[in-house]
């Protein structure tokens, strides 16, 4: 990891030097986006080039922007993590202004945004873009396991522990490998059968399967949400011998005793424990509480930020629209679902400012590569009603593809 820290300390300086951040003054613009993971650069980079310099400002403390869909293939040993992030100046669009910072309330009632630092910026139209929190702490010993690199504990989702997974996988000769999905919304549902699958396949080839067992414990009451795919991923779990169960929630760890407890969702008092030679865990995730604490009308009932799931406008302030995970549109929070969102978003947010109807709508379009092993993938394309959406006609996506691999890859 030291060529990873001096690589993120050269980046820090290099987002000092590349790109201008303001200093203790107040802001106004046309257009304010706080968030600049793929949802926020993407709609920055389009108002950009319509509205011109001056106009758009991202509100983002993060001084590097990951390409979090590689995380997947760096637990598989596929990648390397420096390949997944650039310095966040590199990202945005230049003529957009940076301040590099984190939102301490959102006035929606007074059209301005108030930073950790104190700075006020005022907004015509805002576009909220702040993703999703991982919150490790939520499970019993979790985090505590995560600190100790010789736990056998690791988790995809997060740059500090992704590589960990492929440590573990390389280390792994023999006992009880366990996969994990929690009780609450997450990005890329499909991500933790991934790395189940691809972990599978590297100790077949690694010559111990044998002597590895293999468990997916999903607090979904499904494999996956979409039956075609469902169906098929049960099946190669079945011919793998991967033990699935739905309905079971990660509730403890101990890392001392190698122990895993799952509660068992649908008959609470039974709780399974199963020891762990190696156990990849996803943390429980929840909007960011900012949302829920500048406005009570900001939010659902969930705290996610609450918009038309159609025109992606909010539902009470028609100058503020949403995108990406932050949000809490039915349909799975992905990249691909993001890049399905952006041109919806563009052009609704675009009339909105013209005076025009705001009227395209988004069909809830997501997708997930679900890889299953090193060449091969399950494309997976559904909208809102969890039905296939699929954009190859030739091939049956349903079906695992060397090309679909290739095209994740």
């Amino acid at each position: 990891m030291t060529a990873v820290s001096n690589k993120l300390h050269l980046i820090s300086k290099m987002c000092l030097r590349s790109m201008s951040t303001s200093g203790k003054s107040d802001h106004s613009c046309k257009l304010l986006v706080l968030g600049g993971g793929a949802g926020g650069c993407s709609a920055a980079a389009k108002f950009v080039n319509k509205l011109g310099k001056g106009k758009v400002i991202i509100l983002d403390p993060a001084e590097v922007h990951y390409y979090q869909p590689m995380f997947t293939l760096i637990g598989g040993g596929v990648k390397q993590l420096p390949e997944s992030f650039r310095p966040m100046s590199n990202v945005l669009p230049k003529n957009a202004m940076w301040i590099k910072d984190s939102v301490a309330k959102i006035l929606p009632n007074q059209n301005c945004v108030k930073t950790n630092s104190g700075l006020q910026i005022s907004y015509e139209y805002l576009v909220v873009a702040l993703g999703i929190e991982l919150h490790f702490e939520k499970v019993k010993g979790l985090q505590e396991a995560l600190t100790d690199p010789m736990s056998g504990v690791s988790s995809n989702y997060s740059p500090m522990y992704a590589e960990r997974t492929f440590e573990n996988l390389s280390r792994l000769k023999q006992g009880n490998a366990v996969f994990t999905l929690p009780n609450t919304p997450i990005k890329c549902a499909g991500a933790p059968i991934k790395a189940c699958f691809i972990s599978e396949h590297f100790i077949q080839k690694a010559g111990h399967r044998k002597n590895v067992n293999f468990f997916y414990r999903t607090s979904l009451p499904v494999f996956y949400s979409v039956k075609v795919y469902a169906d098929e991923l049960q099946k190669l779990a079945d011919q793998r011998g991967i033990n699935v169960a739905t309905s079971h929630e990660l509730i403890e760890v101990n890392h001392h005793n190698h122990e895993a407890k799952f509660l068992n969702i649908k008959e609470p008092q039974n709780v399974e424990t199963i020891e762990f030679s190696m156990l990849h865990a996803v943390p429980p995730m929840f909007p960011p509480v900012v949302l829920a604490q500048s406005s009570p009308d900001l939010v659902d009932h969930t705290g996610y930020l609450r918009v038309n799931k159609a025109t992606l406008r909010h539902d009470n302030f028609p100058n503020i629209f949403g995108i990406g995970d932050c949000t809490n549109l039915p349909t799975s929070k992905t990249a691909a679902a993001v890049a399905g969102q952006i041109g919806i978003l563009y052009r609704n947010l675009a009339n909105a400012m013209e005076g025009k109807d705001v009227s395209l709508k988004y069909d809830g379009y997501t997708a997930c590569p679900l890889v299953t092993g090193y060449g091969s993938c399950i494309m997976a394309e559904f909208d809102y009603d969890l039905q296939p959406l699929e954009t190859f006609s030739f091939i049956d996506q349903s079906k695992e593809h060397l090309s679909m691999y290739v095209m994740k890859k």
